[in-house]
Order: C-alpha cells, then sequence, then structure tokens
C-alpha cells in the first residue's frame, strides 16, 4: 500500500471515529478494536462487542507524550525517560487520569474533547496509554486528536488475534459492516465511503503480523 492509500484510509478511520464508529485496526501487537477514547457511547459500544464488563479497564493509544500531557493531570521523569529508551510496544499506567466521573444512575454520561470517558479508564482513576511503535497507529491518534481506545478483536476470554485471518470471518464482517452503517447514518447526505471490509482488506495486505512483539505494562 502506497503513502497515498494509508494517508485516505487514516482519514476514513479517523471520520468514522468522530462520528462515534468503531474500527477494526492492525496495532502493534494485535488487530484490535479502536474508537475515540472520550466519547463514552463509542466506548460502551466496544464493550458490547466484546461481551466484556466495563469494569475492566482498556488500553489507549496517543500520538506521542505531548497528546498523553493533555489527558493525564502528570507525567512522570519516570515515564519521560522509558519512552526515550523504549523499543518494543510498552504501556504506562498514569495513576490520574483526566476524566469525567462515572455518570449517577439515570444521569447522562458527560463528554467533551478534553477529557477522557468515564469507562475508558480504570475505576481507580488510572489508565493505561501506549505511544504506538507503528507510524500509522500514531497517526490515528494524531488526526484524531485525542486517544484511540485499543483493545483486542475478539469476543472477551477468546483468543486474541495475531493475524486478519485469526478473526472469524463472520465477527470480522459484522464488525466493519457497522461502521460504514454508523457513518452513513449519522451523516446521511455524505459521500459513499469504502465498505468496512474491502478497508480492512487494505490494511491487512499493508501491515506485517509475522511477529507478536508482545506488550509490556509498566505502572508510573
Amino acid at each position: 500500500m502506497q503513502k497515498k492509500d494509508i494517508d485516505q484510509e487514516i482519514a476514513r478511520a479517523v471520520a468514522v471515529m468522530k462520528e462515534g464508529g468503531v474500527i477494526l485496526y492492525p496495532t502493534d501487537t494485535i488487530w484490535g478494536l479502536g474508537c475515540d477514547a472520550t466519547d463514552p457511547v463509542a466506548v460502551a459500544r466496544i464493550f458490547r462487542i466484546k461481551k466484556r464488563s466495563d469494569s475492566k479497564s482498556l488500553v489507549l493509544l496517543a500520538s506521542g507524550l505531548d497528546q498523553v500531557a493533555l489527558f493525564v493531570k502528570e507525567i512522570p521523569p519516570m515515564a519521560i525517560d522509558l519512552v526515550e529508551v523504549n523499543d518494543r510496544p510498552m504501556t504506562l499506567i498514569y495513576p490520574e487520569a483526566k476524566a469525567w466521573p462515572a455518570p449517577g444512575e439515570g444521569e447522562e454520561a458527560k463528554s467533551d474533547r478534553r477529557h477522557l470517558a468515564y469507562n475508558a479508564v480504570a475505576s481507580d482513576g488510572s489508565v493505561g496509554i501506549r505511544i504506538p511503535m507503528m507510524e500509522y497507529c500514531r497517526q490515528l491518534a494524531w488526526k484524531l486528536g485525542r486517544p484511540v481506545v485499543s483493545t483486542s478483536a475478539n469476543i472477551s476470554g477468546e483468543k486474541s488475534p495475531r493475524t486478519y485471518s485469526d478473526i472469524p470471518r463472520k465477527s470480522a464482517m459484522r464488525w466493519t459492516t457497522r461502521w460504514t452503517r454508523a457513518s452513513n447514518k449519522t451523516r446521511p447526505d455524505s459521500p459513499r465511503r469504502s465498505s468496512g471490509s474491502e478497508w480492512t482488506a487494505r490494511w491487512r495486505s499493508f501491515v506485517p503480523r509475522d511477529v507478536d512483539l508482545g506488550d509490556h505494562r509498566i505502572v508510573v
């Protein structure tokens, strides 16, 4: 896939996330489901897709430390040092996220673009954020303007997919079709987008998935 094609696909993915949709995409470690980490409705949709309890925290992807700084109360010096020397996927657990509190019973969840969604952080207020090794993942967060949720593209409890072929075909088709429906429903007058399956096939041809780099998690 050429750079022009990559840029176009990133733009499409970002457009879907801005409209509250969910994307299926490759990451440094596995194939994942993603959405805007400041949108509680989109985050809840991911939990429903995975049939997973929202009491389990998620990993977020950020474009760099500048973006991380916008969504946590403090970046410890140790975190800066670790990011500078890191050479493999690494998630840092920050103790205090800038996030809205969980809504009370009958209340609507608060959201804006300066706070993480309440359901994107752990119950103790901490948040795990990774600066991806792969440029296109950093570009997703950069062009969205906020962190992107990154969680394995599987039903909770099932094996995480290292390659696209590890994802059951019915699940992949259902998830990718969902993006286009959500996007067109929000903006019915928008031009027709590529189908989710076509979009995913392009990523599949671009990203090598032969090596599982793993993900180290460090509390800072």
